[in-house]
Order: C-alpha cells, then sequence, then structure tokens
C-alpha cells in the first residue's frame, strides 16, 4: 500500500516561542528545500487571517517564495480559501504562479472564511459567501478554462488556458463539491476515520468525470510522527496538542513552545482533557509502528496520497521525522 501511495507536506507556518512570524514564514521556505531533497511529491502552504501562532496569511505569495527556493517538488496552497477572494484575482495570481514555475504549481482550494466576525468584516465576506463555495469554484475554474461568459471580454491573464490542477479541500460537506465539480478530493485528518470514510465514499459515489479528472482522486491528511522511540514520536505531538487546549480555553494560539516546558506546566482539569485529546488518534512511532498504522490507514480510505501535516516546536525533530517517513517509503518501493 505505502509503495503505490504519494506522500506530500503541507506547512502551516506555525510561530514557535522566541521566534516571530518572519522567522516562521523563513522557516517554510527552508522547510520545502529539506523535504524535496527527501523526495515528498509535494509541498503546500496555508491561509490565516489573525489568527496568533500562524504567520501563513498570503498563501500564493508564499508559494511563489517556495517555488523559487526549490526545483522539482510541486508547490501549492493548502488551501487559498475561495470566499474570502474574487474569483478573478485568485486565477490571475495562480496564472502569474504557473507561468513563472511551468508544470509544477496546485490550485488547493478550501471554503472556510474568516475566523471571527472582526476578521470576516475585514476582509469584505461573511458566512453566507461559504454557502456559494460551489459556485465561485465554477467561476475560478471557467476564468482558467476560458468558459466563463459572466464578464464578456474580461480574461483572466495570464491564467487562461494554462493547466493548473485544482483540487478541493473538504470536511465533510465539501467532499459532495469535489464529486460534483469533478476535482480531487484533499480531506482530514486521519484521527476522525470514521467521518473520513463517510466522506469519501459520497466523493466516490457521485464523482462525475470531467477534464480535469476522469476517475476520483482521494488525498487523506493528517499528522505523522516517527521518532527512534515511541516516546520520542509522541514528543513531537505535544506542542501543538497544547497549542490546541490552551486556544480551545483561552481562545488563542500560543506559539509552539518546547516539549519539556509544556510538560512541566499546571494544567487545569479542562486544559488537561483537551491535552490529552490533542495527542491521541495520531499516526505516531517508530518506523515499524508507523509503517503497520499507514498501511491500515490507506487501506481503510483507499487513498492515492498522504499529506503531511505535522507540526511542532523542535525543527530538527520535525526533519528527522521527515526523514524516518522518507524511509519508510523508499524501503516499500
Amino acid at each position: 500500500m505505502i509503495a503505490s501511495t504519494r506522500f506530500s507536506l503541507l506547512d502551516r507556518s506555525r510561530t514557535r516561542a522566541g521566534h516571530d512570524g518572519p522567522q516562521a514564514l523563513r522557516d517554510t521556505v527552508t522547510l520545502a528545500r529539506e523535504v524535496e531533497a527527501l523526495g515528498y511529491h509535494r509541498f503546500w502552504v496555508s491561509e490565516h487571517h489573525s489568527v496568533p501562532g500562524v504567520a501563513g496569511s498570503a498563501p500564493t505569495v508564499l508559494a511563489a517564495a517556495v517555488a523559487a527556493a526549490t526545483s522539482t517538488i510541486r508547490v501549492g496552497t493548502g488551501g487559498v480559501m475561495l470566499p474570502n477572494h474574487q474569483p478573478l484575482v485568485v486565477a490571475e495570481q495562480f496564472g502569474v504562479l504557473a507561468s513563472l514555475f511551468p508544470g509544477r504549481i496546485d490550485m488547493g482550494l478550501g471554503r472556510s472564511v474568516g475566523f471571527t466576525d472582526g476578521v470576516r468584516r475585514a476582509l469584505g465576506h461573511g458566512k453566507e459567501d461559504a454557502e456559494d463555495f460551489p459556485g465561485r469554484l465554477a467561476e475560478l475554474l471557467g476564468w482558467i478554462d476560458g468558459t466563463q461568459r459572466a464578464h464578456p471580454q474580461v480574461h483572466a491573464r495570464p491564467a487562461e488556458g494554462l493547466h493548473i490542477p485544482a483540487y478541493v479541500l473538504a470536511i465533510g460537506e465539501g467532499a459532495a463539491v469535489a464529486a460534483a465539480a469533478g476535482l480531487p478530493l484533499v480531506i482530514g485528518d486521519l484521527r476522525g476515520r470514521e467521518k473520513v470514510l463517510r466522506a469519501i465514499e459520497v466523493y466516490r459515489r457521485d464523482f462525475r468525470p470531467s477534464a480535469r479528472a476522469e476517475r476520483p482522486e482521494v488525498i487523506v491528511s493528517g499528522t505523522v510522527a516517527v521518532a527512534a522511540t515511541e516516546e520520542a514520536a509522541l514528543r513531537l505531538l505535544v506542542p501543538e496538542a497544547w497549542a490546541t487546549a490552551y486556544a480551545r480555553t483561552h481562545g488563542s494560539f500560543p506559539p509552539l513552545a518546547p516539549a519539556e516546558e509544556i510538560e512541566s506546566h499546571t494544567m487545569t482539569a479542562k486544559e488537561r482533557a483537551l491535552y490529552e485529546r490533542g495527542l491521541d488518534g495520531h499516526i505516531h512511532g517508530t518506523e515499524e509502528q508507523v509503517t503497520e498504522q499507514l498501511e491500515t490507514a490507506i487501506e481503510e480510505t483507499g487513498a492515492d496520497e498522504v499529506l503531511v501535516t505535522t507540526s511542532t516546536y523542535d525543527r530538527e525533530a520535525l526533519v528527522d521525522s521527515l526523514r524516518r517517513l522518507a524511509g519508510i517509503v523508499r524501503q516499500g518501493d
């Protein structure tokens, strides 16, 4: 199963204690180079607005920096949140990327809007814009394909006529949008396996072949941590688990902190419960343990690709984890 599955990485440009947002973005570019050298298929970046602890707010700009710093790996967005933008502008941005880096750019698209009312007002878009995601998606693809008719004599240059692969990021209901549009589906995470499996079943059942995809294509995303011991792999999960627990009890994401600092915290009962829940269910362990877990996940989902989304404070340990995972994939070949 692993041998026939592509592996890629999504980096959310998480800030770390003692390292500011600009450093997080530079870290993302550095990580892309390392991931390319390890033989991963894609490197994607994300979009978040006014979210403490996340520096990635302009994915097409960051994707350009990543593509310029690499030479072979596919580069894209996981994703551009289409309700936040005019489809014409998104088409133009990807047209520029695809022109500068031909054959390497992926257009991952999501339906989320700003996290709070204030962010949505600042962006000029409301929750209702997310409901029109299928329409916005169709308009965007029309700008690229040259088939849109809503705005006569207007063209998305230089995007029109270029081959720019599109992917739909989904949590549950978005699977139906991907199926109707005949586009590949990106879905996660691997912890919520039953929900993911139901969405994938709907996607495959309702998929309509299109000029962009003749058959269903499924990319499953989730955290994967590999280390010399199971305990060391679990420690990779600690910073994100604590950041999530803190956000759910205090309302904002803190920078990722070292595992040893977090483990010395005195947590409230609610924080402890959320923290332990954040550690549970991820694919992690030694090479042998992760191989077994991945084989099960790929068999159950029928995934064509695994998009690794691991975030942690220790970048050296993260790269070591990705190196070990790449070794697992090579052994499966």
